[in-house]
């Protein structure tokens, strides 16, 4: 062994000979440095308290269906449209309840504008962070489903729009072109749209509301321009006979849920992830029924709304300013 190999592999052991006698095990650490120790809970004091009181639970039929977030001194709450549909009231931090009326919705945010009913109350309203977006790896704190402690997490993703998905047939499309004389239909997704109107595994799409089709391509841009809801006509040829189908669209989310292996692990998503007009990403842990609260920065200011939980790692937040825009629309 020549001496420059053998100097290697003696540094190389004296290296893991540090490393493994120095090595910090969690029973090392004082209650002070753990992340339920005394200064992380007093670093994130100022969030827990500004979070607490400006984010309310929607209650319908003695259940928890939202968050709210509370934007005046006089009880106006900004919340998730699509799922505050049949509030009946607002449950604050310290249990105090109150009756909820809707005033308006925007569409294009799915955000709603409501109205806590309550005479002679002065409510403490979300502190919205300057129009700077957060930096991909900050912190990012909203308080739990229950309002009894935070959920934490960092900002994961670049800002961005979401665009819109569209409704879906709910197959998965196989082979395509002159040969087929179509695209072949590989699977189709049980109980979706098109097995519900009767579509089967081995049809050949041949045209989409009466546009003659041979490439994926054009059956996803053909059906992806119209909404869930919105019925469309699918020819097919089966067994060399031809059969028109009237079907109606379906979610993309919902329907694909089951050939997601992520969203399987992921638990219940949001109904309603996309077409927004500018979005935070972040991975704290919250359920459906957490969106609509404020997502708050270290210091306790909103940077942004919950509004949709895409996967097990992944929730979009509409920004502060989106918010902002949207609620001077809304408090016309």
């Amino acid at each position: 062994m020549n001496s420059s190999v053998f100097l290697s592999r003696l540094v190389f052991g004296l290296c893991a000979g540090l490393l493994i006698s120095n090595a910090i095990h969690a029973e090392d650490l004082s209650a002070s440095q753990r992340l339920n120790g005394a200064n992380t809970r007093k670093a994130f004091a100022k969030t827990k308290q500004a979070a607490f009181a400006s984010t309310v639970r929607l209650i319908r039929n003695g259940k928890l269906i939202t968050h709210g977030t509370i934007v005046s001194k006089e009880g106006l709450l900004l919340t998730k449209a699509s799922a505050c549909v049949g509030a009946r009231e607002a449950v604050l931090a310290d249990g105090q309840s109150y009756p909820v009326r809707i005033r308006r919705r925007d569409e294009k945010t799915d955000l709603a504008l409501l109205q806590i009913m309550a005479k002679d109350k002065s409510f403490e309203p979300v502190q919205w962070s300057s129009d700077i977006l957060p930096k991909e790896g900050g912190w990012m704190v909203s308080a739990d489903p229950k309002l009894k402690g935070l959920k934490v997490g960092v900002n994961s993703g670049t800002p961005r729009a979401i665009k819109r998905e569209g409704g879906v047939i709910g197959v998965i499309l196989g082979r395509d072109g002159n040969a087929t004389g179509g695209i072949a239909i590989a699977e189709v997704v049980p109980r979706a749209a098109g097995a519900t109107a009767g579509l089967k595994k081995g049809d050949v799409v041949t045209k989409v509301n009466g546009k003659s089709v041979k490439r994926r391509e054009q059956v996803i841009e053909l059906v992806g321009s119209h909404d869930p809801g919105d019925v469309v006509s699918i020819e097919v040829i089966r067994d060399e006979r031809s059969f028109s189908y009237q079907v109606t669209l379906g979610h993309r989310s919902v329907t694909f849920e089951m050939f997601n292996r992520n969203l399987q692990m992921s638990g219940p998503v949001s109904k309603r992830k996309d077409n927004f007009p500018m979005i935070i990403q972040h991975d704290l842990p919250l359920p459906p029924e957490a969106m609509g609260g404020p997502v708050l920065d270290i210091n306790g200011k909103a940077v942004g709304l919950n509004m949709a939980r895409v996967d097990r790692v992944t929730t979009y937040a509409l920004t502060a300013k989106v918010a902002q825009e949207s609620l001077k629309t809304l408090n016309r």
